[in-house]
């Protein structure tokens, strides 16, 4: 299972990298993409929207189900990667470089697993 260092982490399986200009780019991890499978489809939400942490602001479907998208930080929609909509099968081939969305005004942070606590609790899901 790949799990960047440099990236933050939920329980719910989306991870968050932070810039320095405090922006922050959305996406799914690999065990995400990996437990979903093939994604078919992604619904984004539009740029200006409110994120709340843990409230979903987008779903994908795949051949297995639609499942929700939480938002790992409380801000505000920058930017979406529009090329998911053409391509969501770009998540399930580089779930750490198909990021969702871009994120600023970014508060909540405080929630976020390290790499390491990710690993931990990935680990107590396969028990």
């Amino acid at each position: 299972m790949n799990i960047p260092k440099d990236l933050r982490y939920t329980k719910s399986h989306e991870w968050i990298r932070q810039n320095p200009d405090s922006t922050a780019a959305i996406g799914l991890t690999d065990y995400a993409q990996d437990a979903l499978g093939d994604l078919v489809f992604v619904n984004l939400p539009e740029a200006g929207d409110e994120l709340t942490a843990g409230e979903a602001f987008a779903d994908v479907e795949s051949v297995k189900a639609v499942s929700d998208v939480y938002s790992p930080v409380d801000g505000k929609v920058l930017t979406v990667n529009e090329t998911l909509l053409d391509a969501p099968e770009a998540i399930n081939s580089a779930p750490y470089e198909a990021w969702l969305v871009t994120a600023g005004e970014i508060t909540g942070t405080e929630e976020l697993l390290t790499p390491d606590e990710y690993e931990a609790f990935l680990k107590t899901l396969d028990e």
